[in-house]
This record gives structure tokens, sequence and C-alpha cells, in this order.
């Protein structure tokens, strides 16, 4: 068993910080705030399916990825749980902001503010058009749709559904919210089905 790394005590951060971390540490900068996020299995699993529905009628060249760095600016680096990029990007992290088309973030008990607001914010200013938050800790799965507004500065709520979720942006993309309730419940119920 290896050692959690022991990371400098600060209190703001920028990117030029981020080279003295391991380089396997999965983590984030929001706001000048380090963050190292550690995600359960039924997290991960609702990541890869999102993934899955996301990556059907994906256009050639943009490609569906998850826990991939973005660079917005010196005290920003967040990992959305799933990003739509270009593909000349497929080789690269952190990756601009500014060809996400799409940035999905899964709600975990410890991130609800982060991803409903900090996130939010951060994403709509470096000008991701479509920003969802899709939230498992309810009974039923929702997936709240948001769009850049007027002065592309800040998102509009399109939807918030719990039902079957259609949309066109960035492209056609279906997301079977009750069966990923479904599989949620399977994977939580005490007797392992």
């Amino acid at each position: 068993m290896t050692a959690a790394p022991i990371l400098p005590e600060r209190h703001e951060w920028t990117v030029d910080d981020l080279g003295d971390l391991p380089k396997d540490l999965p983590y984030e900068l929001i706001n000048g705030r380090l963050i190292v996020p550690s995600p359960t299995a039924l997290h991960q699993e609702l990541c890869v399916e999102l993934l899955l529905m996301l990556r059907v009628n994906c256009p050639s060249d943009h490609l569906v990825s998850f826990d991939l760095s973005m660079r917005v600016d010196r005290r920003n680096e967040p990992r959305p749980d799933v990003v739509a990029i270009h593909r000349r990007h497929a080789g690269r992290s952190p990756v601009p902001v500014e060809d996400a088309l799409l940035a999905v973030e899964v709600v975990s008990p410890t991130s609800t503010f982060r991803d409903m607001y900090d996130k939010a914010k951060v994403y709509a200013h470096a000008g991701v058009r479509s920003y969802w938050v899709v939230d498992p800790l309810q009974d039923r799965i929702t997936l709240t749709e948001y769009a850049l507004g007027p002065g592309g500065r800040d998102y509009e709520q399109l939807t918030h559904t719990e039902d079957l979720f259609v949309t066109e942006q960035p492209w056609k993309v279906s997301v079977d919210l009750p069966a990923l309730t479904a599989r949620k419940n399977d994977l939580l119920a005490p007797d392992g089905r």
C-alpha cells in the first residue's frame, strides 16, 4: 500500500503550482482551491454510462472522454466528469477549455455546491456552450441542462428532468434517466441484486 502524497499547504494555488504535484494524482483547481476527489464506484459507473450515451451520435471530429483536465486560466483547471472535446486533443492533457462543447458533472455528496455553482461559473466564463449536472443523490436521478445565455457569460437552465432526456445540443443525445436510476438502485441494493 502506497502512502498518500503530502501536499504543500497553501491558501491559493495556480496552474504553475500543479507541476510540483505527483503526475498520477487526480486533482482539480477551482478558483485557486486544490481539490483531490475520491469518487465512488457508483459515481464512476454513471460517468461511463453517460459517456457511452453521448458517444452514440458524436460527430467524427469530436470525442467524449471522462476525468480529463481542462486548462481555463491560472486559477482554474477543472476535470469534468464527462466532456466532449475536439478530436485534435485526443493525445494531450490538459485540454484548452475553449474546445469543449459540453461539460457534464455528476454530483457527489462532497461536490454539490462546487458542481452547481463554482464550476458552472468557471465553465460559463470560459465559453463552454453546454453544461449538464446529473444528480444521483435523489431517489430518482435528475439531469439539468444549461446553455450559455445572451452575452455568453452565464448559463440559463433549459431542462430539468428525471425522465428520458433528449436534446439536439451539442448533438442528438438521449439519456435514459430511469434506466440510470434502476442501475443505481441495483448497485446500492443490500443483497447485491
